[in-house]
């Protein structure tokens, strides 16, 4: 029977530390998971294969007797597939100094893998195979996690806000802070989906989509603003008010001979920066043309097309 390298599995050195193996494991969890392969066989026996690795590579006590037992793989292959114990308990009459365990007798011993493969079944007797399977009906498991949107008002998102929904039959309130973007994702721990045989619950993933405003549109931490001004206060200059996102009304001063689609910027009044202040708002400057001139109108607009000659 082959050998099962658990090192290699996880793609780790026998040097690696816990974390190292931990990290890997997550790694590949997430990859073969069944939930994101679905009906991939690969997968979902490569994910069994990663899960009984670090089943055994993460726990130092069935590391340490995973590693005295590989070791000495090959004399027990020349055994003849002798019991587990009759064998090691052997090894040590032989002079190897480790003390015996009794594997099949052992209740935390590879518990909670999952069912296990022939190779550990055959390797530490079919007391452990018939334990690892009755540990896998029971195993507890971490609930899935859930995914939703969550839409809100780019007034809402200025200011900050609170939502309240119901999922699963439980109230929930989420904190929206001042300056959040579009696309954003909130967790919400162990508000997802039951777990299993007592396992934790997982986690919530809200996105955040922001409406539209008919009036401002965001780029970033900034937002615009487009000002309709009239011909005449943009040659001879004036003043327009308008209203920002928390509901104040400003004075916005327009030069004489200002330009279409000159903008204006007014300093710290856009979204939150959070930690570092406020962006700014910019004001687009929106010249409108008179319409339906009268006779008089058209002819002092004459009289002065001449003069500018």
């Amino acid at each position: 029977m082959e050998y099962k390298d658990y090192y290699k599995t996880l793609g780790v050195n026998k040097n690696a530390t816990t974390e190292e193996i931990r990290k890997a494991y997550r790694q590949l969890a997430k990859k073969y998971h069944p939930d994101k392969n679905p009906g991939n066989k690969a997968s979902e026996e490569k994910f069994k294969e990663v899960t009984e690795a670090n089943e055994v590579l993460s726990d130092p006590e069935k590391r340490n007797k995973y590693d005295m037992l590989g070791a000495n793989w090959k004399q027990y292959q020349t055994s003849g597939g002798a019991n587990a114990n009759d064998w090691f308990s052997q090894f040590n009459q032989g002079g190897g100094g480790s003390r015996s365990y009794d594997f099949s007798s052992d209740p935390g011993m590879f518990g909670g893998a999952g069912s296990f493969s022939d190779f550990f079944e055959s390797f530490f007797g079919g007391g452990l195979g018939a334990k690892s399977r009755t540990s896998s009906r029971s195993q507890a498991r971490r609930g899935k996690d859930f995914e939703s949107k969550l839409t809100i008002s780019l007034d809402e998102a200025f200011a900050g806000t609170e939502r309240e929904f119901s999922i699963d039959g439980r109230r929930l309130k989420v904190v929206i802070t001042p300056g959040i973007e579009s696309g954003k994702k909130l967790r919400l721990r162990n508000q997802g989906g039951e777990g299993i045989n007592g396992g934790d619950r997982g986690d919530l993933y809200l996105t955040i989509n922001i409406d539209k405003h008919p009036s401002f549109d965001r780029k970033g931490d900034d937002l615009y603003y487009n000002l309709e001004v009239d011909l005449y206060t943009a040659i001879l200059g004036g003043k327009k008010q308008l209203k920002t996102l928390d509901g104040k009304t400003i004075n916005i001063t327009i030069p004489k001979e200002t330009d279409n689609e000159t903008v204006l910027r007014m300093k710290g009044l856009g979204m939150q920066k959070p930690g570092l202040g406020k962006g700014d708002l910019f004001v687009v400057i929106k010249v409108k043309v008179p319409k339906n001139l009268s006779s008089e109108e058209k002819s002092l607009f004459e009289k002065l097309a001449k003069l500018r000659k």
